[in-house]
């Protein structure tokens, strides 16, 4: 069997990122427990070069481009690095900048994968709030990436819809949830008659942090006995608080820790994790593997982690979600089949699919 050598680079880091790093942390520890020598290059403030016992971990100098982001412009610095750790296979976190990387593989037999974290379409028009001329631009480059990359690897049918599955060698690998750190042993709600709802998650607007709150609003609005607890920090949280008004509505900040963060989750009668055009879904995970069920929007990759025994799924209006609520506040036996759900979804089975994909590219490679 070949010796892997997996280079993960993941480009346009930022606050938002927090889903595409835990995937990649989680990914690399486990390459390297199958025995594969194992980089990771990431956007950083310096340069620097850390060894690690999950593999070494390359921060490359790169400018700021916006919200936070760190975006490296320069792929040539990447392929240099590259060439001298010598991989087996890529894996690109990364539609647009790095596609020289992607090119410079091909042309040296080594295998290509691009992992397609989230829905350009999807991210833009949320971000923007338009969708005229989106698709066109979108369908453009994903032409380009179909024919630059070995493989395409999408979380969700919804992620894969984004693409041409007749051209794009697509490879569908649903992502894992840490099942020992989020668990229901943490907690439980308190029975006192309050509905405990919880969201969590970057409060930036294509998370959809404002749907989430104006739902409980709305259900504030119609009488019901309720609170809603808001973990995580980001640019619009002035427009959240606005909107919450005098609802009963606390916004905590960034949480520091994932542990504490799993006790809160597991504390609140329902998540809400509401984003249309999510790709995947991984505050949705966590909150089943604590045991909490997840109201979620009816489109997108995190509604199919979701099913009538654990969730309820509307269409993306404060009213439809605020209906979703009760009826999924009187499911019976909803947090045990909450945890069931998340336990389809464990890491390792995910490592395995991703060194299977890894182990084929590069043995394909070598024949050619």
């Amino acid at each position: 069997m070949t010796q892997l050598r997996i280079a993960q680079l993941a480009n346009f880091v930022g606050p938002t990122s927090g889903g595409m790093r835990t995937a990649i942390e989680h990914l690399g520890q486990g390459y390297v427990e199958a025995g594969a020598e194992r980089i990771v290059i990431t956007p950083g403030e310096r340069d620097t070069v850390i060894d690690t016992e999950a593999g070494t971990v390359i921060r490359m100098k790169a400018p700021k481009v916006g919200g936070g982001y760190r975006l490296i412009t320069d792929p040539w610095r990447v392929i240099e690095t590259l060439e001298r750790f010598r991989p087996t296979t890529v894996e690109i976190s990364d539609k647009s900048t790095l596609l020289p990387v992607a090119r410079w593989a091909r042309r040296n037999d080594i295998g290509s994968v691009l992992f397609s974290h989230e829905r350009l379409d999807a991210m833009l028009s949320l971000r923007t709030g338009r969708q005229l001329g989106v698709a066109a631009g979108v369908g453009a480059l994903y032409k380009l990436l179909s024919r630059t990359y070995d493989a395409v690897v999408v979380t969700s049918r919804y992620a894969a819809a984004e693409f041409d599955e007749v051209t794009t060698p697509l490879v569908r690998i649903p992502l894992g949830v840490d099942l020992d750190t989020f668990h229901p042993s943490l907690g439980e709600p308190v029975d006192d008659g309050v509905l405990k709802l919880v969201h969590a998650g970057r409060l930036s607007r294509e998370k959809s942090p404002h749907l989430a709150v104006a739902t409980a609003v709305e259900l504030h609005r119609r009488g019901v006995n309720m609170r809603m607890d808001v973990y995580g920090s980001g640019p619009h949280l002035d427009e959240l608080v606005a909107i919450a008004g005098s609802a009963p509505i606390t916004f905590h900040g960034y949480v520091d820790g994932r542990r504490t963060l799993a006790r809160h989750l597991a504390e609140a009668d329902i998540a809400l994790s509401v984003c249309p055009g999510e790709t995947f879904g991984l505050a949705v995970l966590e909150a089943l593997a604590s045991g909490t069920p997840v109201v979620t929007a009816d489109t997108g990759g995190a509604r199919e982690l979701v099913d009538d025994s654990c969730g309820r799924w509307a269409p993306a209006t404060p009213a439809a979600l605020a209906d979703a609520v009760l009826q999924l506040a009187q499911l019976p036996g909803r947090r045990a089949a909450a945890r069931r759900r998340a336990e389809l979804y464990d890491w390792p089975t995910c490592v395995n699919h991703m060194l299977a994909l890894h182990s084929r590219l590069a043995q394909s490679r070598m024949a050619a």
